[in-house]
């Protein structure tokens, strides 16, 4: 199984970024959830099923980056002049 790493810029597979700030467990069901912070737009906080956040993108899905999975650890990024983020 992947492990998520804590701290870390991931990329979605649709191309935006998030930064992971932990790991939580859900009390009522027992389910690990990621949670993380989108870094564009309006910033939200986000918590996912932690089988969901690491699977492999499906392949009904579109997928721009060409990534395997779902979530992928990216190197540093850097705002651009439109507000967008990017790989550097």
């Amino acid at each position: 199984m992947r492990e998520v790493e804590i701290a870390k810029v991931y990329r979605h597979y649709k191309g935006n970024y998030y930064y992971v700030l932990g790991i939580a467990e859900y009390t009522e069901k027992y389910d690990i959830l990621v949670i993380y912070h989108a870094l564009y737009d309006e910033c939200d906080t986000y918590a996912r099923p932690l089988e969901m956040f690491i699977e492999e993108v499906p392949e009904d899905k579109e997928n721009p980056t060409g990534q395997k999975y779902r979530f992928e650890v990216v190197g540093e990024i850097d705002r651009d002049a439109t507000n967008q983020t990017r790989r550097v």
